[in-house]
């Protein structure tokens, strides 16, 4: 299904591999955490500079909150970072938390949701959900416009906004996202598919990776059918939001992501898709490295300003 491997993202990964990368299954979660931060600061978008950002706390989370622009009320976007539910924190993602309030003009707050092995599933999607429900009551006192806001995540925190959108339909929360961005999402932790059996060396992000991300949140075989992990084996996806779904050619997470754009549509919701065939997982955590992630920002951009104008 998948295209050659873009030569720049091939030369990228050779290199790292060159330098005796450390794969994260050989890694524990305290020393994957520790290189993880240090190859985003490395490797994620340049740090755009913003007319406030400022630390405060929602539903008992440490998150972060950037406004790139000075004005009194923005519409704002949640974003749930990823990293497999074992990695990544505010400092991983602010790059990317920057370029996104760039791209829309809008507010984004940024989560520091749980992790796992310490705190396995279901406490990042119990963190999300309260962090939403907590972010859309605030949302006047932060500057916010309770009627304008999105959620988005990439991967695992991909995997959370599919499934607090999902939660606010089924809870009928006062205020559920209007848009929801999904940058290559996890939605199946069963790891059946394809693109698990394809995607096994070569890259960052390869199936016995993604497997040991999912060991740690959810080593119960039981939790990789609930619907809070795996949002493609929610039994109803209609109502949900209007969704952007981008996914990768060499990603495990490939064939999943398309399914659950596929799903979404199929139940009647507005999905807007970019399948970048030649690129790999992690496109925003590498923008630096990789042309292409220039494309999923500008995209972000133009959707999630359509979505909330």
């Amino acid at each position: 299904m998948s295209l050659s491997l873009d030569p720049r993202v091939a030369a990228v990964i050779a290199e790292a591999m060159a330098r005796g990368r450390t794969p994260f299954e050989l890694q524990t979660p305290a020393e994957a955490r520790v290189a993880y931060r240090a190859g985003c600061a490395v490797t994620g978008p340049e740090r755009i500079d913003m007319s406030s950002v400022a630390d405060l706390t929602l539903a008992g989370r440490p998150c972060r909150h950037y406004r790139p622009v000075p004005a009194d009320v923005l519409p704002a976007l949640l974003y749930l970072h990823g990293g497999g539910w074992v990695v990544g924190d505010l400092e991983s993602h602010d790059g990317i938390c920057r370029r996104l309030a760039a791209e829309t003009g809008f507010a984004v707050i940024a989560v520091d949701y749980r992790l796992a092995p310490e705190h396995p599933f279901p406490a990042a999607f119990d963190d999300a959900i309260d962090a939403w429900t907590a972010f859309a009551a605030q949302a006047a006192a932060l500057g916010l416009d309770p009627s304008r806001l999105g959620i988005a995540g990439d991967s695992a925190g991909g995997a959370l906004a599919a499934a607090v959108s999902l939660a606010c339909r089924d809870r009928a929360l006062p205020q559920q996202p209007r848009v929801q961005l999904l940058f290559y999402p996890v939605t199946d932790l069963m790891a059946d598919s394809a693109s698990y059996a394809e995607i096994t060396q070569g890259v960052f992000l390869t199936a016995d990776v993604m497997r040991w991300f999912i060991g740690h949140y959810a080593p119960d075989g039981a939790m990789h059918v609930d619907w809070r992990a795996s949002p493609l084996r929610a039994g109803d996806l209609g109502g949900a939001p209007p969704a952007l779904v981008v996914t990768a050619g060499h990603d495990p997470l490939r064939d999943e992501g398309l399914a659950y754009a596929k799903a979404l549509a199929d139940a009647g919701n507005q999905v807007t898709q970019l399948h970048l065939a030649n690129q790999v997982h992690g496109l925003l955590t590498q923008a630096r490295l990789m042309p292409a992630s220039e494309a999923v920002f500008a995209l972000a951009g133009v959707f999630a300003r359509q979505g909330l104008a």
